[in-house]
């Protein structure tokens, strides 16, 4: 059973810097691209970034690109988001995800593991 534990979060204020980690559990890691979503009772669902199994191919949403980071350590089966100029509306729960496939996506089915999630809070 493969089991990812986020870390991370917590409370900053606007404009502030966040670096997300995501730890798995399990064999095999740089076989599986991963990703990282965050929900909101607002807005749902919503997906972020996602990196290939060997961290070659990166993929992001619009709305973070320019200020988010996917990045992977496979060595310590470790995946990281890094996050700056914060603002209030990316308060949110956030969770990464391990991908059915090496391959990078945005779809939430495609992926079948998921983390218990890190809450985010931006706020003065």
């Amino acid at each position: 059973q493969v089991q990812l534990v986020e870390s991370g979060g917590g409370l900053v204020q606007p404009g502030d810097s966040l670096r997300l980690s995501c730890t798995a559990s399990g064999e095999d890691f740089s076989r599986y691209a991963m990703g990282w979503f965050r929900q909101t009772p607002h807005k749902g669902l919503e997906f972020l970034a996602s990196i290939s199994g060997s961290g070659r191919y990166t993929e992001y949403a619009e709305a973070v690109k320019e200020r988010f980071t996917i990045s992977r350590d496979n060595a310590n089966n470790t995946v990281h988001l890094s996050m700056t100029s914060l603002k209030p509306d990316d308060t949110a729960v956030y969770s990464c995800a391990r991908r059915i496939s090496v391959t990078v996506g945005n779809i939430p089915s495609t992926y079948n593991y998921w983390g218990q999630g890190t809450q985010v809070t931006v706020s003065s």
